[in-house]
């Protein structure tokens, strides 16, 4: 087969792909990971912190102070991975972090919708359930 058919079939394929398929393609190793649980959302740590309940808005804002600080700490952005949000059902660009990740308790203790988050006992239920 030619390499100009054999582009032709990966095109076509590619067209007829679920759009789930295709953002999964796109994460690659990291979606793997953050399945796995090497890697975590900050709205999976909120999950395991039972505070799940919270506005999609406070939570997009607890991403972006957590963000700031791994950006601070590290000179660099964190990997991104694609996600379908929860309630919209649509598919945007999120942060993941390592589950011990220093930031993401920072950005729990400065950003006030989260502050009270930030207490031993938190953390410590956190801990547990990563590892």
């Amino acid at each position: 087969m030619n390499a100009a058919r054999h582009i032709a079939r990966t095109h076509q394929a590619a067209r007829h792909m679920t759009k789930a398929l295709k953002y999964r393609c796109l994460s690659g190793d990291i979606a793997v990971a953050v399945d796995a649980g090497t890697l975590i959302r900050t709205g999976d740590l909120l999950e395991r912190l039972g505070a799940d309940d919270l506005k999609d808005g406070f939570k997009s804002w607890y991403g972006r102070h957590v963000k700031k600080a791994y950006i601070a700490a590290n000179g660099r952005p964190p990997v991104m991975v694609w996600a379908q949000h929860r309630t919209t059902g649509r598919w945007i660009h999120v942060a993941a972090y390592s589950p011990f990740d220093l930031s993401l308790y920072i950005g729990l203790a400065t950003y006030k919708q989260t502050a009270f988050l930030a207490q031993p006992a938190f953390f410590q239920a956190a801990y547990t359930e990563a590892a």
